[in-house]
């Protein structure tokens, strides 16, 4: 029987450090669980277990010399459009499936730097373009809660490896819940950072390089919101701010889960609102509405705009129009607009607290996004709706966290979006932290 290790990334760290384990021990574990239980799943679709057992045993001599490092000797596995040298990075589109990456991604150089050994990568949407996890180069990734349903995207296989047990940290990307979304769906912890903290160097599309891209970050995903917090120190470009050191009934909470842009499922809203009561009753002040909330149908229909701009822009195949110097001047005024607005709603409140997405994992589905439908509420549903969500933190490049917060009916994870002001990444995940030892995640 191989063992099941529930112990976080640091948990490991600390094992390892104290001679309780071993780095090539916690290697091994977690490719015996990859071997065992990845094979309905399909999460970890690149392995590279050879030179992830040199690297523990380097790891372990490491130790032995006294070296002591934060992650060091932890196994873990991360999204496949993050450069590895020596492993393919293709986006999930044939035709870059014979690209190997020459040098590690700025994250990956870090993430060794601090001592992780990788064992492998995880699977995406083609062009990281989807809310489920297939493509035509390493197939369909499935929810180990459900098999049936989607894992979310674009970090599907990064939720479905933390979810299944395999390891216990990734790290993914995101520009349309692409971190927040499959750890929603896949029952863990997602960090979406706030925008320009940690580079996106090493995460382009194969064979590419060039400036950031407006609106997308990269951010970890984790089995505890501990772990998101270290992951975020090791890669940021920047000293963030700690979370305060607070209680529940220290923060000011905004709840939403009505907006006309948006829609959600009455499990899910009940979900977020029985957090929001547990707060109250901690002594949260907690408020579910505000004049100095942004009108976010309007936001969202310009997030949209420039979502699609940026996308097409990369995208020969795209037909959407682009628009002039002076169209892209006043889409950045418009945003910068945004961003004061929330600013100013931040002076008043410490988080926004609201779902991030309409639904649980839905089944898989050949429909693509523009034609898709879901069911909410017994009623179909254009897919696009469920955008509504996470624009809220993405368009102003605010931080946000994805917790778990319980289940639907049919067993499926919910999760709560957190959404702090630029730059209290902490207090997202430190809120994060809070809310799960009420006993809902």
């Amino acid at each position: 029987m191989i063992e099941v290790s529930e112990k976080s990334a640091i948990e490991t760290a600390r094992a390892i450090a104290k001679g309780e384990t071993s780095a090539v021990a916690e290697c091994d574990a977690a490719i015996a669980r990859i071997e065992e239980r990845d094979g309905d799943i399909n999460a970890v679709i690149v392995r590279d277990f050879d030179r992830a057992r040199e690297a523990a045993a380097e790891a372990d001599a490491a130790v032995a010399a006294g070296e002591a490092r934060p992650l060091l000797g932890v196994p873990m596995t991360i999204k496949e459009s993050h450069d590895i040298a020596g492993l393919p990075t293709t986006w999930g589109v044939e035709m870059a499936k014979d690209f190997i990456a020459q040098k590690d991604s700025l994250v990956v150089q870090r993430l060794k730097a601090a001592g992780a050994v990788f064992v492998g990568k995880t699977n995406v949407p083609p062009m990281l373009a989807d809310w489920q996890s297939d493509n035509p180069v390493y197939g369909r990734t499935n929810n180990p809660h459900d098999l049936s349903r989607v894992v979310g995207g674009s970090s599907g296989g990064s939720g479905a490896a933390l979810a299944a047990g395999m390891v216990p940290l990734e790290y993914g990307s995101d520009i349309g819940g692409s971190i927040r979304i499959p750890a929603n769906y896949c029952g863990v912890y997602g960090l979406k950072p706030s925008y320009g903290i940690v580079p996106l160097e090493g995460h382009y599309f194969p064979g590419t390089d060039g400036a950031d891209i407006p609106l997308s970050v990269t951010g970890p995903l984790a089995r505890t919101a501990e772990d998101l917090a270290l992951a975020i120190n090791l890669t940021s470009d920047i000293a963030l701010p700690g979370a305060p050191s607070r209680a529940l009934k220290d923060y000011r909470l905004l709840v939403i889960t009505e907006t006309d842009l948006a829609i959600v499922d009455d499990e899910i809203a009940q979900a977020v609102e029985s957090i929001a009561a547990q707060c109250e009753n901690a002594g949260a002040t907690v408020s579910r509405s505000s004049d100095l909330l942004p009108e976010l149908a309007g936001l969202h229909s310009q997030y949209l705009h420039m979502l699609l701009t940026v996308l097409a822009v990369r995208d020969p195949t795209s037909e959407y129009p682009l628009p002039d110097l002076p169209g892209w001047c006043d889409m950045l005024d418009q945003q910068a607009r945004a961003r004061r607005q929330y600013r100013a709603l931040f002076e008043q409140f410490d988080a926004i607290l609201c779902p991030n997405a309409g639904t649980t994992a839905f089944p898989h589905t050949p429909v693509p996004m523009n034609d898709r439908k879901l069911i909410v509420n017994g009623e179909e549903q254009e897919f696009g709706k469920q955008f509504g969500w996470v624009s809220i933190a993405t368009y102003p490049g605010l931080p946000a966290v994805s917790a778990p917060i319980g289940a639907d009916s049919e067993g499926l994870p919910i999760g709560l979006q957190i959404i702090t002001g630029f730059h209290a990444d902490h207090t997202a995940v430190e809120l994060g932290r809070l809310i799960g030892a009420l006993g809902n995640g």
